[in-house]
């Protein structure tokens, strides 16, 4: 495989940072992963790195150097991470289960596979315009397509940011599956939550990541969408690749260009932050309660590692 991959994650305006994202890769297989917390105090971001990191744990088992079943894999990890999430619910007693939105995309063999529950969004863009993009599990997503409202209104209509599908809650989570989506040398695949793509217009991203230098193109769209926020700027978080790079701006590195050819077969690299260790991800937690968090984290995890 051969790909330039970059990822980021913004506070925006908010107080705290409930987003979570990773990528990892084997010799033949690519992960990345975005996820919107939901919840008070520090559980929706809690809900987020347990979706985040049962994704990447599970890619790490079962990249060898292939998935077996791309679709298959999206599904149970999705699952495990949302039965892991309420055991976290239960364990704390907590009145209300903290929930969190997340988009999984797997490439391997040229062909791109993805999944969503919520309104955290993947789209696939060719030659600086939108090919496709995920369809919202919302309640103006609901509106829209019964003719309700059209897309100006829903841009301001006080129900956006409502989801009825997400992982975490009492109620099963509706995960949407992609068809075998084969690409094409210069694809570029961006995942990124509701405060980038509620913001940037799909066709505004798909002409600033056409460019080849990715390490330029989402920091300047992050930047964008922090000032088109506003105040009340939402967290801003996207992981974006570009399939077979096969060609170099001059100047840009050629560290940015990832080759997987000479990786062995039970070789995994992973980019995901361990919770609270990231500036990006502004929190009030002391050391102490980070690191209950992430043993408690771990140990939820583990009772799905199968």
């Amino acid at each position: 495989m051969k790909f330039t991959i970059y990822q980021e994650s913004r506070p925006g305006k908010r107080a705290n940072n409930e987003d979570r994202l990773a990528h990892c890769y084997s010799r033949d297989a690519l992960l990345m992963v975005v996820a919107d917390g939901m919840g008070g105090h520090y559980y929706g971001e809690i809900a987020a790195q347990i979706a985040v990191q049962s994704l990447v744990e599970s890619f790490q088992r079962e990249a060898t150097p292939v998935i077996a079943d791309p679709f298959l894999f999206l599904q149970k990890a999705m699952i495990n991470a949302h039965h892991a999430i309420i055991d976290f619910t239960d364990a704390h007693n907590l009145k209300d289960s903290p929930r969190t939105t997340c988009v999984a995309c797997i490439i391997q063999d040229n062909i791109a596979y993805w999944a969503h529950a919520g309104d955290s969004r993947l789209y696939l863009m060719r030659d600086g315009k939108v090919l496709v993009h995920t369809r919202d599990h919302s309640r103006v997503q609901l509106l829209k397509d019964q003719g309700v409202i059209n897309e100006a209104q829903a841009a301001v209509h006080p129900d956006r940011n409502k989801v009825y599908s997400c992982l975490g809650g009492r109620k099963a989570p509706e995960i949407e599956f992609s068809r075998k989506t084969p690409l094409e040398a210069g694809d570029v695949l961006a995942l990124c939550t509701d405060g980038v793509w509620g913001v940037l217009p799909g066709e505004t991203m798909a002409v600033a990541l056409k460019s080849d230098n990715l390490m330029q193109a989402v920091p300047m769209l992050l930047g964008q969408a922090d000032i088109r926020g506003g105040p009340n700027a939402d967290n801003l978080s996207i992981v974006a690749v570009r399939w077979e790079d096969s060609y170099r701006e001059e100047g840009t590195s050629p560290s940015s260009v990832v080759s997987t050819q000479l990786m062995s077969r039970d070789t995994v690299t992973t980019k995901l932050d361990a919770f609270g260790r990231n500036p990006s991800y502004k929190t009030e937690l002391s050391e102490e309660e980070i690191e209950r968090a992430i043993d408690e984290i771990r140990s939820t995890i583990q009772k799905y590692s199968k």
